[in-house]
């Protein structure tokens, strides 16, 4: 892939120093900040020029949650249509988002790392760029199935996994609160296995341009209720934040691979 773009928080980008590219076989040729205007409003964005073997690639970064440097904007907030906006004009051929999200299944536990093969949106709220004249997109299968399946192999092997699950199914939750342990029992009953409360959004915008995506998913906390032995611990936030940020190692790895193909 020559240009790969990331959605992520500022622990990923914060780790994008020489050292992960180095370990990948890419050079870091030079580095850029800048702003994508939109119809939307503006984005920052950085971008990396790395050099694999003969070949020149480009990684783009943006920052999920940027708020003109104050602190991180609300998910509810978030400008997804000026976001995903700008990545199609920084002509990328892919999109990878990296999301911290609540666990709710045994099988997928804090710590691990997995992939999104489907969401599910109650939320009511209205994604999209067609406005203004009806145009219905098919998103039987949301997300990119050859991204996916190469993401799956270097998850398997980056952590040491055979035949467990990795695929799961993302129920997007309005926020900014974290779900009562009630609404946690609900949405496991109607198929979910991790909440979260962005991804969806990004994945619809995608999908309605052809642009591939795929979700790699940190679990980062048990969803409220799910604690084992503490079925009524609080959340906090800066503590999923900060677990999500102590798993970033796979999600290097996946990015890299997608970068030397």
């Amino acid at each position: 892939m020559q240009r790969l773009a990331i959605i992520g928080g500022t622990g990923l980008l914060n780790m994008a120093t020489g050292q992960p590219f180095a370990d990948a076989g890419l050079e870091v040729l030079a580095t850029d900040s800048f702003e994508v205007e939109t119809p939307y409003g503006n984005v920052p964005l950085k971008s990396f020029q790395l050099q694999h073997g003969s070949a020149e690639k480009t990684l783009v970064f943006l920052q999920r949650h940027h708020n003109e440097g104050k602190p991180n904007k609300p998910p509810h907030n978030i400008n997804h249509h000026a976001n995903i906006w700008a990545l199609k004009n920084a002509n990328v051929d892919a999109v990878l988002s990296v999301c911290s999200v609540g666990c709710l299944v045994q099988d997928f536990p804090p710590g691990r790392v997995g992939l999104a093969d489907q969401y599910i949106d109650f939320t009511g709220q209205t994604t999209t760029f067609h406005d203004d004249e009806a145009e219905f997109t098919s998103v039987t299968v949301p997300f990119d199935r050859a991204m996916n399946a190469s993401l799956e192999s270097v998850l398997r092997q980056g952590q040491g996994l055979t035949d467990e699950r990795l695929y799961f199914t993302y129920w997007l939750a309005q926020g900014p609160q974290f779900e009562t342990a009630a609404e946690v029992r609900a949405i496991e009953k109607l198929g979910a296995h991790v909440v979260g409360m962005t991804m969806p959004r990004e994945a619809k915008l995608c999908r309605e341009i052809a642009l591939p995506y795929a979700a790699l998913l940190i679990g980062s906390n048990w969803a409220a209720g799910k604690e084992p032995g503490d079925e009524n611990a609080d959340l906090s936030h800066e503590a999923v934040s900060a677990e999500a940020n102590r798993r970033l190692g796979p999600v290097w790895n996946c990015i890299t691979s997608l970068l030397t193909q």
